[in-house]
This record gives C-alpha cells, structure tokens and sequence, in this order.
C-alpha cells in the first residue's frame, strides 16, 4: 500500500475494480465486501488508513505505543460497526468520529479531560477572536470566549452535509484541500468553495457577537 492512503492502478487491479474507480468509491466497495464476510477487504481498509488513523489520535495521545492500541482499537469497533455503516457520509469521515471518540475514551480512562470539543486542531483563523479575548482575561471577555466556541460548532452542526464534512475534514481533521477532494470525491474547486460558504457562514453568526465585545 502507498503511503497517500491512495491505490494505484495495480493495486486496484488486483482486488479487481476499475483503474479509474475514486477512492470514496473504492471505499464503499470495500465496505460492502466487509458486510459480505470478506475479512481481507477489511485488511486492506486498515493499510489504507491506518498511518492517517494514527496521525488523528497521536493529537489526543502522546505515547506511541498507546497510539498503537487506540488505533487498533478504533479499527476493531469500526470492524464491528461495519454492518450499520449505509454510506451516509464518506467511510474516512465515519471512521474519523470513531477514532476521535477512541482517543477521547482514552482520556478519561487515563483521569485526563479530553477537549469539549476538537478546537486544538482548527486552524488559528476560527478562533483568532477567542485568543485576542483570552489575552484580556476578564470573566465577561472569558464567557464571550466560551460562546464563540458553541456559536462556532453549533453552526457547523447546523450545515449542510457536504458543507460540514468539507469544514470538518479541514479544520477538526487538519486534512490537505487534496484529501478532502479525494474522501468527498470532487473537484479541489468545489472543495474550497464548499469551506468557503462553511466559513461564511460561521462568520455571519459571530460577527453580532464580536461586534459586542
């Protein structure tokens, strides 16, 4: 397997799809297998994705060999789940929310408390406004912080599905516009432009609560 999580044309060959299958397709083929008893298909899911698996949990974790079995974990319990998965979201962002969720887990099994939310892996431009407020710690500029932050995420809970896929793969996930592309199988363009009205939107719902601070 290469190491961009993407098969070459041999590689698909040999499992027996099309060269010019996308990887969100090959994907669901795969799953589908899985659901049908075909274990090595699972095999070949955890190659693809177990260094981008373990990138994901080594933000919670910090021990590599605790990663190891966090990942591992989260691999069995999406093993486990695959005979529920119907292709709602792109597989890659359902085993994400599994990882993260095994990460999490570990935390608190550890008596650490993990992040309310995945603010930590956004990029600084959502929450520059939270920083600049933090710097003036007063309780009222604290409590405006902390409303940012729900305003933030429950704006994307409200989006549309492929709009809060691409804002979540790219800001929670950290995920290059190219991998995006590739998990949501679309052009880079339409990728951008996706992040584009995601933003725009978070930022017609701060912009009231900035302009008070």
């Amino acid at each position: 397997m290469n190491n961009d999580d993407n098969m070459n044309n041999k590689q698909k060959s040999d499992i027996g799809v099309p060269a010019r299958m996308s990887e969100q397709e090959l994907d669901l083929v795969l799953v589908k297998r899985v659901q049908q008893g075909d274990k090595n298909a699972f095999n070949l899911l955890v190659k693809k994705y177990q260094n981008k698996i373990a990138g994901l949990i080594s933000r919670y974790v910090s021990n590599q060999g605790d990663i190891a079995d966090v990942a591992q974990e989260a691999f069995i319990k999406a093993y486990r789940a695959l005979p529920n998965f119907r292709g709602d979201s792109a597989f890659y962002t359902w085993l994400y929310r599994i990882a993260v969720n095994c990460a999490k887990n570990y935390l608190v099994a550890q008596g650490r408390k993990p992040p309310a939310n995945d603010i930590d892996a956004e990029d600084a431009e959502f929450y520059d406004c939270a920083d600049s407020m933090r710097s003036n710690a007063s309780p009222e500029n604290l409590l405006l912080s902390e409303e940012v932050r729900a305003v933030i995420f429950n704006t994307i809970d409200s989006l549309p599905e492929d709009l809060k896929t691409a804002i979540t793969l790219r800001e929670i996930e950290g995920m290059s516009y190219e991998e995006i592309a590739v998990v949501m199988d679309c052009p880079v363009g339409t990728v951008r432009s996706r992040i584009f009205r995601a933003r725009e939107a978070i930022d017609n719902k701060l912009n009231p609560l900035i302009g008070e601070s």
